[in-house]
Order: structure tokens, then sequence, then C-alpha cells
């Protein structure tokens, strides 16, 4: 089962262009299940939903009710923002969770739960995108509790374990990263594990998901992962183990890059093993 982690960076910079790139990336990547951050709807048109038809992926999708901070940066009042669930199997129960935040950092961030209906095992899928401001772990902190609890209300009735994919905008050794897995500090929800996909990488592969190199990441910022893939400990028969993860859509594609940020890709064992 290959999963896809990827924000899209909305609707800024060359957006008609991005567009044709990003398809291009995932229509090359193959995915099974894609959880998508920063996707764009304005006037009866919807990135995602576009995407899902080309693919041939079924879609679920969640607008920010609070969109305004963002359409001021581009100065377009009509385009909503949100995340979505790319799928090949049914989508056959879904839920949003509004991300806690202060009034002042409040800008809409949201985590959205699908139930799909993989041949073998109903998959409890997850997509979310943390707070930005980097001064905010504090924040995030109560995101990833909060984001927990709302993992461990759905991740019932199923052998698989849950997936859990997004933009943390966070380093994997913030307290934020490290309370939602739960492994290296106490978890955020009682008893709830979560490993993160890319400790099983080729620990020599560039892992930077954020990085100067991309001509839309500010040329001092330094090169870091925010981008992750969480899976909860394997099933029976090893059920949801994470076979492989790298990047992808870390460089142009005819010319352009597709996003701001690359997408992270990971493998997963889709049936039980004996």
């Amino acid at each position: 089962m290959r999963i896809v982690s990827w924000n899209l960076w909305w609707r800024f910079g060359p957006w008609a262009e991005r567009q044709k790139a990003i398809l291009a990336v995932l229509r090359e990547l193959e995915p099974d299940v894609v959880g998508l951050q920063e996707v764009w709807a304005a006037g009866g048109e919807n990135l995602a939903e576009w995407l899902a038809d080309e693919l041939g992926l079924h879609c679920a999708w969640a607008p920010s009710d609070a969109s305004e901070r963002w359409q001021r940066r581009i100065g377009d009042p009509s385009v909503d923002v949100g995340n979505a669930v790319l799928s090949r199997w049914p989508v056959i129960e879904q839920d949003v969770l509004r991300l806690p935040v202060p009034e002042e950092l409040d800008d809409g961030r949201l985590a959205l739960y699908a139930r799909l209906a993989a041949p073998h095992h109903e998959v409890p899928f997850f997509t979310t995108h943390l707070t930005s401001a980097p001064s905010a772990s504090t924040v995030r902190v109560e995101q990833v509790t909060a984001l927990a609890e709302f993992v461990a209300a759905h991740r019932g009735g199923t052998a698989f374990p849950p997936v859990v994919t997004g933009d943390f905008n966070a380093w994997p050794d913030s307290d934020e990263v490290r309370r939602f897995g739960g492994y290296k500090t106490a978890p955020a929800a009682p008893g709830q594990l979560f490993l993160d996909a890319w400790e099983y990488a080729d620990p020599t592969a560039p892992s930077a998901t954020w990085d100067p190199a991309n001509p839309y990441v500010a040329v001092h910022d330094p090169a870091v992962r925010i981008d992750y893939i969480h899976v909860g400990p394997p099933g029976p028969g090893s059920l949801g183990h994470v076979r492989s993860v790298r990047r992808a859509g870390a460089g142009p594609v005819d010319g352009v890059w597709p996003s701001d940020h690359a997408a992270v890709v990971a493998d997963l064992a889709a049936e039980e093993t004996a």
C-alpha cells in the first residue's frame, strides 16, 4: 500500500503550471492513498477533486472555516484552503477536527479523517496541517494532543493501524513530534503510539521536505524534514509495517517545482503475513 503526504502550497506562485507538475509526480508514484494539505478550491473548481478525477481515485475534502488570512496573502477572497484525502478505495466514513489555536494564530488548521474500504482491512487514515509559526511549539503540542485523541476516537473496528499524514511544521526532535509519537516521551493519548515512517529510511537518503534548494523556500532557512507519515504499531502478521520510505517531488518537473514542500512516500504491508 503506497501512502503519500504532500503540502501543495495552496494557490501561491505559478499555481496553474504547478498543478500540472503535481499531477505528473502523483501519476508517476501511482499511490493508493494521498494525504494533502494546502489544497485550494475556487469557483466550483477543487484541486483535490481534479487530481482524483485525473488519477482515477476517490476524494474526501475538508475546507477551512477561517481562510481569511490565506486569502489576504494573495488578494483573492474567493479561494478556499483545506485538507484532502485521495484514495484508491471508497471513503466510507469521514470527520473533521478543528485544531486548537490562540485567536492571534488562527487560520483554520484542520485534521481530516477518512475510513477507507481497502480490500483486506479498512484503513483509518488522517491528514493534518499544524500551525506554522516557528515559536509556536507549545501550540503544536496542544494540537497533537487533540489530534491523538481524534485518532483514538476513530481508529477502532479494524486490524489495520491508523495512518496519520501531514505537515507538522516541526523538526523530528521537537516536543510536538516526540509527544505525538509517544515512544520517546509520554504519549499524547494514553497507550497510543505512532512510528515515524522515516525511521525506516536509508540513513544516507535526502530527508528534507523543506529545503532552500527549492526556489519557493527562503534561502536562509535550514533544510529540515517537517512533513510526516506516522503509522501505529503493526497489526497481526505485520499488517501496516513500513517497508520503505523516501521523498518525492523534490525537484522541478518541466522546469517548474510542484510545491514549496517535498512529498513523503511510504510503502506499507497491506496484507497479513504468515
